[in-house]
């Protein structure tokens, strides 16, 4: 029994370090004087370079689970303020479209499914309105696209996912702050994730 008990006691220690150690991550910020925005994200995650965006970080443990910014380019863009995209609903089917778009595979027996979770508008404490835009995807694709009979083409889920956009108009240009996670990260992750979200900001670069 006292045995038993010890090795109880050392599990539930080795629990709460590792939980305490998941908590004390933390957030940094990041500030880009140059192209105007700023955020934070999670001090242990790392920047990719040559990610088709701006700047991006993922985790070094999760994959699937990064954070990027992208923004229009000033030479063809003249954006005034958030609204020029319309309500947050019609953003948010933009968003979708886009993302839709960006993962469109040319696999046989590869099916997206997709919904928009919700979307909104804030002003910050900067006084700017941003727009928030959350989407699932799922991905499944057949096991046996070849196989002759439909019944042994059974679909199976690839992944499942949880996108987070914030968007922002500055500098008469549209800045998109995505996050991507995995929906069952997702979940345990929420508060953390909701504090990048709220961390964005665009400003005024002076030339």
């Amino acid at each position: 029994m006292t045995i038993l008990l010890s090795s109880y006691v050392l599990a539930q220690a080795n629990s709460v370090n590792t939980a305490s150690a998941l908590q004390s991550v933390g957030l940094r910020e990041y500030i880009d004087t140059f192209d105007g925005y700023s955020f934070k994200y999670p001090k242990n995650w790392i920047q990719v370079r040559g990610a088709n965006a701006d700047i991006f970080f993922r985790d070094p443990f999760i994959l699937d689970e990064n954070l990027s910014l992208e923004l229009s380019s000033p030479s063809s863009s003249n954006y005034k303020s958030i609204e020029d995209l319309g309500p947050p609903e019609v953003a948010g089917k933009n968003v979708l479209k886009q993302y839709l778009t960006e993962f469109m595979s040319t696999r046989l027996g590869v099916r997206r499914e997709s919904s928009i979770l919700s979307t909104s508008s804030r002003v910050a404490d900067d006084g700017k309105m941003y727009y928030q835009v959350e989407v699932n995807i799922k991905s499944y694709a057949n096991n046996n696209e070849l196989a002759v009979m439909p019944q042994d083409r059974v679909a199976r889920l690839e992944w499942d996912r949880h996108y987070l956009s914030v968007l922002g108009v500055e500098n008469n240009q549209l800045y998109v702050l995505r996050l991507q996670v995995p929906e069952k990260v997702f979940v345990e992750e929420e508060i953390d994730l909701r504090q990048i979200l709220d961390s964005f900001r665009v400003n005024k670069v002076i030339a």
